[in-house]
């Protein structure tokens, strides 16, 4: 499975930004599919995941802010950043869990600066 993700850029505080990340190859049942992000020195913090019926799960620093969604059909997860703050800058890489295994794409890049 490789994952491809885009979306990332600059933006002021307060903007917002989409992320998109599409799953290829040997794609059978993609359980879950998750955000994360990881700032230099740190450990990969988790941002927010959907399963395969719908259901969504947030840290609490990006509750209320950010908005997972999936396309099935297209084996594409998006993350909405709204309200986007200085804090919310680095990398971001998405996740899929299929049959037990856990894939990672390369990262997108999420600055947030005046």
């Amino acid at each position: 499975v490789q994952l491809q993700a885009s979306g990332g850029g600059l933006v002021q505080p307060g903007g917002s930004l989409r992320l998109s990340c599409a799953a290829s190859g040997s794609i059978f049942s993609i359980r879950v599919m998750s955000w994360y992000r990881q700032v230099q020195g740190k450990q990969r913090e988790f941002c927010a995941s959907i399963d395969s019926g719908g259901g969504m799960v947030y840290a609490d620093s990006v509750k209320g802010r950010f908005t997972i969604s999936r396309d099935s059909a297209k084996n594409t997860v998006y993350l909405q950043m709204n309200g986007l703050k200085p804090e919310d800058t680095t990398v971001y890489y998405c996740n899929v869990m299929q049959r037990g295994v856990s894939y990672w794409g390369q990262g997108t890049q999420v600055t947030v600066s005046s």
